[in-house]
């Protein structure tokens, strides 16, 4: 089976036993989930459902989803199993079944779907754990017995192998893994699932979902107990194609191809040559798919892992030889691979190749100076017969010359030495307490340059609430940092700074024979700075700059146009939102930016579809009426007098700024403005979530973005309207569909019970009595239990005194159900006994309580067999 047929095969077969398919999520995980960078599992997109915070759109899912996991970056390419991207094909349960239908559901796709021999198959279980409070998962072993598994194949492992968490808090429990027993070629015969070895692979680990953990290390009760199973495609790709290891399979091996092609090197020919192609290989899917997610390189969280796997793939380049530049082709080879099930890979092709050739040419410089450096380090601490290297040394590569730190650790650990961990922290932190110290050095602060660099000289005047455009003098520039930047202080701006959410205006200066771009403009208290583009960008222009220029400082009239929009827009969506929600909504951020909005307000609940509506219709009214919106300045005490609203957190001094929204609001604000509603054109809220704790979130567009996203929305409802047989009025079309569906169902479940009542009564005149119970034993349609269970109550009720056991098969599988009176349990009958007693006959198992049980099997031959069992079982129980 090829990776495409794995993921079909697993996701259709949950879409025919009533799953919902959803597409993977994205790597980077949603805002209000902080518990890991990344995704790294196939639940965790889901956890709003499995902790009860929101409505699934079907209690049954299935997902294929991408999952990357830091814990085994270092281990990656030095094992035949270890990835840190994979893809996690699962199905899950909201609060609908638990441990016995999963697990019946992972033996019974294993031996039908992907055909394995049920006796290579070995299960994990939970052993208990006693800093948890749980002891054994006994439930588990007794369904797997019941499944057919012989006791010496069920293995007992500890917390750390069975019981599964997606970070340090959230959604946790007991788990049972499926392993498959790849030969004696593999191991010896006395080793079991758990131990380190290639012969069990582990591919499919069924999650109980029963407890939420929290930060104490206490567990609670999830509302619902929750089914969360994850099969690995990769290494399903390993048994499906009988290869040695995940690199082998056709999802990996072709970008092991690229590097022999490139390299010269053959795999497996090497240990530091297999070594480097698997990292490679393993580190270009994973850099695509976080690239593609929108994860840029940088040295902090979730950009820092993407950096770290980056430059460990360049690096291993360096090791087999490869001409710089080499990544993309491996990028490229990546996208080629996946682009068919994730066409979003290939939608951001160009920018993905941007950053990795970036990232490689910038890390291109920082290896070729460390690595030679670090050459020397080596031998000299092989000279002396030392098995380290100073943390001096390693401190000198990372703060001198930018090599990782952990790339180094990784290098020297392949010659056989370390470096002290804690003496490199220690080097670390003395340079953070003399960057904090030493204020007045512009290298070891940037932030701290510009103030330094403001307060030198007189405060600029900001005239950029009247004018866009000025003519005035430089008052100071110096060079910032090492790229050419320039910083300037004028003494009249019309720019205004970043602050108050609101984005930093753009635009150029000019000057006599030359002029550049404004990259930024920095508020520092009430005076301001702009960094002018870099000297590379200003080599077209002749003249400099220096204190007394004269120049043109022009604001970029779109842009800044279209920020006013959105930041008047955000004061009426605060006071559509304190009208309809209450007083308690307060602003707690915003992000005002010529090209959307964003706002994020106090309250503790999602709003619903009619309030993100309503909210947006009484936007568009105030903005239709044509509301007057006046910037006016006063005391402070006056202000809040008139009810002015301040941002929680924000320091206002004694003269403040309203902005007053004619009979709407009034705000104290320093941000630009429309003079009048009718200038924002229109309000579109496009999305509604979460924030963080009790903070929501909305996003918006105005002017001509939200017109441009509403024609985009009317288009997409005419393509509905089509599918529906009429373009102009989906809507209508959809009510019609709606109601063919509805009344389709109502028939159907109709002639359902009329079947089955017509059934149960033609199978209840068939029993007979045997010592004054009426027993029923009988071959019903089909396999569908819940269905076989219905037809046997009905059945039952029918009867009077009765014990009904029915059987159907479908497709390969048997199911067996057995539903009792309570005069007949009483009688010494036992449901369970005789369903499990049934069920062996078919190759199958099940259980259930004394008056109601139900199993399966995979014999369907046999089920006549299997009903003659169940019905001496009730004889004999019922003579005894």
């Amino acid at each position: 089976m090829r990776p495409d047929e794995i993921r079909e095969t697993f996701l259709s077969y949950f879409e025919r036993r009533g799953h919902l398919r959803l597409p993977s999520a994205s790597l980077v995980p949603a805002p209000d989930d902080t518990s890991t960078l990344l995704t790294v599992a196939g639940m965790q997109p889901l956890k709003p459902y499995f902790e009860g915070r929101e409505e699934p759109p079907k209690r049954r899912l299935t997902s294929p989803q991408r999952s990357f996991r830091t814990v085994d970056i270092e281990v990656v390419g030095s094992t035949k199993r270890h990835l840190t991207f994979f893809e996690m094909l699962g199905n899950f349960s909201i609060g609908d079944y638990f441990k016995a239908e999963s697990m019946a559901y992972g033996w019974e796709l294993s031996l039908e779907g992907f055909d394995f021999d049920p006796d290579r198959i070995w299960v994990t279980v939970f052993a208990g754990d006693e800093e948890l409070g749980l002891g054994p998962d006994t439930e588990s072993i007794e369904i797997w017995r019941e499944i057919g598994v012989p006791e010496q194949r069920i293995v007992r492992l500890p917390r750390a192998e069975n019981f599964w968490q997606g970070g340090e808090t959230g959604p946790c429990g007991p788990c049972s893994e499926m392993y498959i027993d790849r030969g004696p070629q593999f191991g010896s015969d006395d080793l079991r699932p758990g131990d380190d070895t290639d012969r069990y692979l582990e591919y499919w680990n069924h999650v109980f979902m029963t407890y939420e953990l929290h930060e104490d290390g206490s567990l609670t009760d999830l509302p619902q107990k929750n089914i969360d199973t994850g099969l690995g495609l990769e290494r399903m790709a390993v048994i499906q194609q009988g290869v040695d290891s995940v690199f082998d399979t056709d999802a990996l091996s072709p970008l092991i191809a690229l590097a022999e092609q490139l390299s010269g090197s053959k795999y497996n020919s090497d240990p530091k040559v297999t070594r480097a192609m698997r990292i490679i290989a393993d580190h270009s899917r994973g850099t695509v798919n976080l690239i593609a997610d929108g994860v840029v390189p940088s040295n902090e969280d979730r950009g820092y892992v993407l950096r770290r796997i980056m430059r460990r793939a360049i690096q291993q380049g360096r090791v087999l030889g490869l001409e710089p530049p080499y990544f993309g082709r491996f990028a490229e080879r990546a996208i080629e691979l996946m682009a068919d099930a994730y066409p979003h890979l290939a939608a951001e092709y160009g920018s993905i190749l941007r950053w990795v050739g970036d990232e490689e040419q910038s890390f291109g410089r920082t290896l070729d100076r460390g690595t030679e450096l670090l050459k020397r380090l080596v031998a000299e601490a092989k000279s002396k017969n030392t098995s380290w290297i100073d943390a001096e040394d390693a401190f000198r590569l990372h703060d001198t010359y930018g090599f990782p730190y952990d790339l180094t650790k990784e290098l020297l650990a392949g010659e056989g030495l370390s470096v002290d961990d804690e003496g490199f922290e220690a080097l670390m932190e003395q340079q953070r307490t003399r960057a904090r110290a030493d204020s007045g050095a512009p290298a070891a602060d940037r932030h701290e340059a510009v103030i330094s660099f403001v307060n030198a000289s007189p405060p600029t005047r900001f005239v950029g609430y009247e004018e866009l455009s000025a003519q005035t003098s430089v008052a100071a520039a110096e060079p910032l940092g090492d790229d050419g930047a320039l910083l300037v202080k004028l003494e009249e701006s019309p720019f205004y700074p970043e602050g108050g959410g609101q984005v930093a205006d753009s635009g150029v200066v000019r000057w006599d024979g030359g002029g550049t771009a404004v990259d930024d403009v920095y508020r520092v208290g009430d005076d301001q700075a702009l960094r002018l583009a870099s000297a590379e960008q200003r080599a077209t222009s002749d003249g400099h700059l220096a204190p007394g220029s004269r120049v043109i400082a022009s604001v970029d009239h779109t842009t800044r146009h279209a920020t006013m929009r959105n930041h008047t827009a955000t004061h009426l969506l605060h006071a559509a939102l304190r009208e309809r929600l209450g007083t308690h909504v307060r602003q707690a951020g915003s992000a005002v930016r010529p090209d959307k909005l964003r706002f994020d307000f106090t309250h503790g609940a999602p709003l619903s579809r009619e309030e993100v509506r309503a909210i947006e219709d009484r936007v568009n009214n105030w903005v239709k009426a044509s509301r007057p919106v006046r910037a006016l300045e006063m005391e402070r005490a006056e202000a809040e007098a008139l009810g002015a609203m301040a941002l929680f957190g924000e320091k206002y001094g004694d003269w403040v700024r309203v902005i007053e929204v004619d009979d709407v609001s009034r705000e104290l604000c320093g941000g630009t403005h429309v003079a009048n509603t009718a200038e924002i054109g229109i309000v579109a809220i496009v999305s509604e979530g979460s924030s963080a704790a009790n903070v929501r979130r909305l996003e918006a567009l105005s002017g001509p973005a939200a017109i441009d996203w509403y024609r985009g929305r009317s288009d997409e409802l005419s393509e509905a309207g089509a599918l529906l047989g009429s373009p102009r009025d989906a809507l209508a079309a959809a009510a019609r569909a709606a109601e063919r569906l509805a009344e389709l169902e109502r028939r159907i479940e109709e002639l359902r019970r009329d079947e089955a009542g017509a059934e149960a009564k033609r199978l209840g005149e068939q029993g007979e009595e045997i010592a004054g119970v009426r027993v029923i034993v009988s071959e019903g349609q089909g396999a569908n239990q819940r269905e076989l269970l219905d037809l046997a109550d009905r059945i039952k009720q029918r009867a009077g005194d009765a014990a009904v056991v029915l059987g159907g098969t479908d497709d390969g599988k048997v199911a067996l159900v057995a539903s009792f009176t309570r005069s007949a349990v009483e009688r010494g009958l036992s449901a369970a006994e005789v369903i499990r007693e049934a069920a062996g006959v078919v190759g199958g198992g099940g259980g259930g309580r004394d008056d109601v049980a139900q199993a399966g099997g995979r014999d369907p031959q046999r089920l006549g067999e299997a009903l003659e069992t169940a019905r001496a079982a009730i004889r004999r129980g019922l003579s005894s």
